[in-house]
């Protein structure tokens, strides 16, 4: 693993752990959308530094959740703003 997909996956933990916050501090449902967008980041990018075989089916079907998740999020913010 290179230093810069390490601090990636670093990136991706700190806007987690940020849209937790969100969600719980803040009481916002679009916190919980990014939290689950990005943990699934996470995951995925782990399990290839990992050497995870993750079957690719079930990999997409994350993807979809995470896009899908990321949509809702961003929604949430369209209609507070």
């Amino acid at each position: 693993m290179d230093i810069v997909q390490l601090v990636s996956v670093f990136l991706e933990i700190m806007v987690t752990v940020v849209a937790l916050m969100i969600a719980v501090g803040k009481n916002k449902v679009y916190g919980w959308c990014f939290t689950l967008t990005f943990m699934i980041y996470v995951f995925y990018d782990v399990s290839r530094f990992a050497f995870l075989n993750v079957p690719a089916d079930i990999m997409s079907i994350m993807f979809f959740i995470a896009s899908f998740s990321a949509l809702w999020g961003i929604w949430s913010i369209y209609k507070e703003a």
